[in-house]
């Protein structure tokens, strides 16, 4: 049996992870979002900027839902002030609104023509809304502004590789590692377009880079632990899936690609231990095919002659 390769889109450099859904278009004719009753009564003394600031303290201690009433607050005093819709739509993206979160990185570019990261942004939430056309035309519109602009090549990447386009995608991965050194998401994509090219050694290359950034980075781990498994190397598989379960134990793929390690070794105790917990894992997030195919596992290792306690 061979591992299918994960291909984990995950929220970085900024934003975005693809997910299929309704189309997103930015609306600049809807009505800006009234502010929160508990703020109608404020210091008249307090300007837009200080409603800004005060919205990005929320942020640094988690307060979400009070930075965004903040950043509503500074956009009723100054409709005009272009850091407050961008941040807005940060913090609306936060907590997935997404449509809202467009529509504000919207209003920073009609405010800002010249804002490259709400152009990156606007782009990144439209492809998040699979509206493909037009976040390509801001990414481009980003890229234009700030050709150094390190998530707005990563989010390129993002639609490249989601219109299967490796090649750009793997150029435009490597534009965001050259801008975006610290971050560990062009790496494990530019692994992942190299994988769907059968080019296993770059794709390694791309992982080890990854995990190099984010020691903790389960999804690159899985899928350095997948390459080794293909090529029956178990020890080097079986640490990479130890790594990915390290880095998020509620990571259910990790013991899944162990128990087929362990059934590799023979040893069949230690598999049929953690192909229940990926089977457990897998119930309790409601992935019933995984499940199935985990139990499918454990009565081979059952056929195996081996009986569980």
């Amino acid at each position: 049996m061979r591992l299918s390769f994960y291909k984990y889109r995950k929220a970085g450099l900024v934003s975005l992870i693809l997910l299929a859904g309704s189309i997103l278009t930015p609306s600049p004719s809807l009505p800006l979002p009234p502010s929160p009753t508990k703020l109608a009564q404020y210091n008249s003394n307090q300007t837009a900027t200080d409603w800004l600031n005060q919205g990005l303290q929320a942020i640094n201690v988690g307060r979400v839902e009070d930075a965004i009433a903040s950043f509503r607050q500074a956009i009723q005093l100054d409709p005009n002030l272009a850091p407050a819709h961008y941040n807005l739509g940060l913090a609306l993206r936060q907590v997935g609104e997404l449509q809202p979160a467009a529509d504000a990185f919207y209003r920073a570019t009609l405010a800002d023509p010249k804002f490259a990261p709400a152009f990156a942004n606007l782009g990144g939430a439209l492809l998040e809304g699979n509206n493909l056309q037009q976040a390509n035309d801001y990414l481009q519109r980003a890229l234009q502004l700030d050709s150094k602009l390190g998530f707005a090549h990563y989010n390129f990447g993002l639609l490249r590789e989601q219109q299967r386009d490796w090649d750009k995608a793997i150029a435009s991965f490597k534009k965001a590692m050259e801008y975006s050194q610290n971050a560990p998401e062009p790496a494990y994509h530019l692994g992942i377009c190299y994988l769907q090219q059968n080019k296993i050694n770059q794709a390694k290359d791309a992982f080890r880079k990854a995990v190099k950034i984010n020691p903790k980075y389960s999804e690159a781990h899985y899928n350095l632990g997948t390459i080794w498994y293909n090529q029956n190397k178990s020890k080097e598989a079986l640490e990479a899936f130890r790594k990915s379960a390290e880095g998020n134990s509620n990571y259910a793929n990790a013991y899944y690609g162990a128990g087929l390690v362990f059934m590799q070794l023979r040893q069949y105790p230690e598999a049929v231990q953690v192909l229940q917990y990926a089977r457990d894992l897998y119930n309790a997030q409601n992935n019933t095919l995984w499940a199935r195919n985990a139990d499918q596992l454990l009565q081979q290792v059952q056929n195996f002659n081996y009986q569980p306690r």
